[in-house]
C-alpha cells in the first residue's frame, strides 16, 4: 500500500529543511578558511576549524601554512609548536600535560593541592615543518618530531622522533623514511623538487630517489 501523499510531501519538505540546514550550519560552524594569529604574528595561508578545541591558546606556536582539521583538541597550555606546513587531520589529541596520577595518589586532596603534585607529567610539544598527522592519533607531553614525519592514523606518540621519519603504533615507533614514498613523486613530477628542497633541504630532494642513494 502507497503512503499518503500528504506523507511525501511532508518528507520532502523535511529534507529540504535539512540540507539547508546542513549547509548552514557547515557555512558558519565548519567551514575552515585562511587566515590566523599565533604570538602577534598574521598568518595568511593558515586554517583552524572552528570545531577544534584549544585550551592555553597563548602557548600555541604557529608558523604560516599550518592546517589544523576538524574535531581536534590540543592543550597548548605547556608549549605547542607547530612549525611550517604542518598538518593535523582530524580527531587528533595532542596534550602537554598528564593528570591522571596525581588524582589517584591525592585523592579528593588534589583539587586543593599546591604544585608541584605527586605524579604530575608535563612537557611541550613540537612538530617539526610539513608533518603530517593522521587521524585519531594522539602525542603526548614531552614528544618532539623532525621535519617531514608522517605519522599514520591511530598512532600515539611520546618522545623524540627523527626527520622523516613515517610513525605508527601504540606506543609509536619509526617504521619507514617518508623520503621512499616522496622519490616515487618526485620521480614523477621533477619541476617540484625545488619546492620540495625549499623545505627538505637539497641533500634531501636529491636523495629521494631511493634509499640506496642514502645509503
Amino acid at each position: 500500500m502507497s503512503r499518503p501523499v500528504v506523507n511525501a510531501r511532508a518528507t520532502a519538505l523535511r529534507a529540504l529543511f535539512n540540507r539547508w540546514r546542513r549547509r548552514l550550519l557547515h557555512a558558519w560552524g565548519h567551514r575552515i578558511v585562511f587566515g590566523e594569529r599565533s604570538q602577534g604574528r598574521l598568518l595568511a595561508h593558515t586554517r583552524i576549524a572552528p570545531s577544534t578545541c584549544i585550551q592555553g591558546e597563548a602557548q600555541l606556536r604557529l608558523a604560516d601554512h599550518v592546517f589544523i582539521g576538524p574535531f581536534c583538541f590540543i592543550d597548548a597550555a605547556g608549549g605547542v609548536t607547530l612549525d611550517e606546513g604542518v598538518q593535523v587531520t582530524h580527531h587528533v589529541s595532542i596534550v602537554t600535560h598528564s593528570s591522571h596520577r596525581s588524582q589517584r595518589l591525592l585523592g579528593a586532596t588534589y583539587v586543593e593541592a599546591t604544585p608541584p603534585l605527586a605524579g604530575w607529567l608535563a612537557g611541550p610539544v613540537q612538530v617539526g615543518p610539513y608533518c603530517f598527522i593522521g587521524p585519531h592519533s594522539l602525542l603526548e607531553a614531552n614528544t618532539r618530531l623532525g621535519r617531514g614525519c608522517i605519522v599514520r592514523a591511530g598512532s600515539v606518540l611520546r618522545g623524540t622522533f627523527p626527520d622523516f621519519a613515517v610513525i605508527a603504533g601504540n606506543p609509536a615507533r619509526v617504521v619507514g623514511d617518508s623520503r621512499d614514498g616522496d622519490a616515487v613523486w618526485l620521480a614523477r613530477h621533477p619541476e617540484c623538487r625545488p619546492h620540495y628542497a625549499a623545505w627538505a633541504g637539497q641533500d634531501s630532494a636529491g636523495a629521494a630517489a631511493g634509499p640506496a642513494e642514502r645509503a
